[in-house]
């Protein structure tokens, strides 16, 4: 399963191993092993990293956290479906892939947190057709 990546999809997501390796004392991130055997249902914390036009037309990067519920396990990779709307991406653009229920593909090395949400709330979320769906190959 292919990422995202800034050149075909203006986002993706930060190698948060690499963050943790830089600062370990103030950048924590969970062990491999929970990170590596996450459950359908789980919330993973990832870093979208998203590429923007600011207002001078200059190319920024903006970094948002948030949850994925875990919807499908796929070797060492997941999709989520994203459990927030990114703060600096309009609701209901639809233009953009990036929205509340999109599917977001990732790995071990995109999470600094997981918890296990209410399981009517897991029911709930993934009991809906995503808002996007990550294209498979």
């Amino acid at each position: 399963m292919e990422l995202a990546s800034f050149e075909k999809d203006y986002w993706q997501l930060r190698n948060t191993e690499e963050s943790h390796k830089k600062n370990p004392d103030t950048f924590w991130v969970p062990p491999l092993e929970k990170r590596k055997s996450l459950n359908i249902g789980d919330a993973a914390k990832l870093i979208i990293e998203i590429e923007l036009e600011d207002k001078n037309g200059k190319i920024v990067i903006e970094s948002e956290r948030g949850y994925v519920i875990v919807s499908e396990v796929e070797g060492d990779k997941y999709i989520g479906i994203l459990d927030f709307q990114p703060a600096c991406i309009e609701k209901g653009n639809n233009e953009v892939y990036l929205c509340f229920g999109a599917e977001i593909p990732f790995s071990y090395e995109h999470i600094i947190d997981i918890v296990r949400p209410p399981e009517d709330y897991i029911e709930w979320q993934l009991g809906q057709k995503p808002e996007r769906i990550w294209h498979r190959k």
